[in-house]
């Protein structure tokens, strides 16, 4: 997310932004750091973006319907609607979690059907390891990676949608969770 989608909502005078994805890669109920604090997204609707109306743009932060599609045109995919609150700072997890089994069962598993959804092959486990080593911005990675940052980015949304990530001031860091998980080796 923006700063200025960030700051716009922090501010209350942006209640909602508008992506182009192939298929979603957000959901209702996940938050997401920034330097104004955690914003939810609360409400992910598909939309048609020639049925975008001034209200909505309004709503994003555009002066009209007109700009916000002209926004969206440089972006592939179908169009949705992420409706955010702002839920101010939250207080950081501790920093040592202890890890069930069960717990560090579901994390192998929901890991394991990351990697196993791109062509790449196995990737969670290394940029978690790598971020362990050193937090650093999606461009960084994306440069150590040879890859392009929009895909670093959804990598990125994707573990700390299962709360092993957080991205703050644009730099990507490990949550306790995921050095409680890392803590030992992949195949136990």
């Amino acid at each position: 997310m923006s700063d200025r989608i960030a700051r716009g909502v922090a501010a209350g005078h942006i209640t909602e932004t508008y992506f182009r994805w192939a298929s979603p890669h957000a959901r209702p109920g996940a938050r997401v750091a920034t330097s104004v604090g955690d914003i939810e997204i609360t409400e992910l609707t598909e939309v048609d973006p020639e049925r975008l109306t001034d209200t909505d743009a309004a709503r994003a932060g555009f002066r009209s319907a007109q700009g916000l599609r002209t926004s969206l045109s440089r972006h592939r995919g179908r169009t949705w609607r992420l409706t955010l609150t702002h839920l101010g700072h939250t207080p950081a997890p501790p920093d040592e979690v202890e890890l069930t089994e069960d717990r560090r069962a579901r994390i192998q598993t929901r890991l394991a059907r990351l990697d196993a959804g791109t062509p790449r092959g196995p990737w969670t486990r290394a940029l978690l390891e790598a971020l362990a080593h050193q937090p650093a911005g999606p461009a960084e990675i994306a440069t150590a990676q040879a890859r392009p940052v929009a895909r670093v980015k959804t990598d990125l949304w994707r573990l700390r949608e299962e709360g092993l990530v957080t991205l703050t001031d644009g730099v990507a860091r490990l949550t306790g969770l995921a050095r409680a998980y890392l803590r030992r080796p992949a195949d136990q």
